[in-house]
């Protein structure tokens, strides 16, 4: 069985990748709770990504793939968004992931694979995403430039999603005229649920795409690409 490291999986979409591979991979799991991460093959660390130094003795010698789940979405004005909001959001999106990826990275194996989340904000300008398009951007540099330099050895890929209802979104999904707007905007006409995000991520852990590297992938309901308004 594969060893795979999930930062953050108990909530939204890294626990819905902790359901889908939790019979057939071992998982580390760091996040702050795992009141839903029972079972035989998750071993838990508890772990705060804007406070803790991870564990590395609480890994494995290898590991075939990593995930770095934990994100935000501060959606306001420029001129009413502070530096320290600014900066915050780097932190949590961008540097506490350097961070752990330069305490895991001589652990990663021979063909392993490293997933990132980005935004669709990234490539298609939005009003009010700023900060977060700015963290997220810096994510998608920083994965390309180590896609290139630990090519073949490392996998390194980004999926850039559209608003998926997960607890993080909760007060953009919170009544019934949100959300049917924000599913009117997309070409598929619904946002997207965790397991959208999971399964492209499972997906790209897994042999399946081996020859995959560099990407950033739009599981966006086809708002990047197609203009149908």
């Amino acid at each position: 069985m594969k060893n795979i490291l999930l930062i953050g999986g108990s909530h939204g979409i890294g626990l819905s990748m902790v359901k889908e591979l939790q019979e057939t991979h071992n998982l580390f799991v760091a996040s702050r709770t795992d009141e839903a991460l029972q079972h035989e093959n998750i071993t838990h660390i508890e772990f705060d990504v804007t406070k803790d130094e991870l564990d590395i003795s609480q890994l494995p010698e290898k590991l075939d793939g990593f995930v770095y789940c934990p994100g935000s979405i501060n959606l306001k004005p420029f001129k009413m968004i502070s530096l320290d909001t600014i900066k915050d959001d780097m932190e949590l999106n961008f540097f506490a992931m350097v961070k752990i990826v330069k305490g895991i990275i001589s652990l990663m194996n021979e063909g392993s694979s490293m997933v990132f989340f980005s935004t669709i904000a990234v490539g298609t300008g939005m009003p009010f995403h700023t900060s977060v398009a700015a963290a997220k951007g810096a994510i998608e540099g920083f994965a390309k430039s180590m896609a290139a330099e630990y090519a073949p050895k490392i996998r390194v890929n980004v999926i850039a999603p559209s608003l998926v209802d997960t607890p993080l979104a909760k007060r953009l999904l919170n009544n019934d005229k949100k959300r049917e707007m924000m599913s009117e905007r997309h070409p598929l006409k619904r946002v997207g649920n965790p397991e959208d995000i999971a399964n492209t991520a499972v997906f790209l852990l897994s042999d399946k795409s081996t020859w995959m590297t560099g990407q950033i992938i739009g599981v966006d309901g086809g708002l990047s690409t197609l203009n149908i308004n």
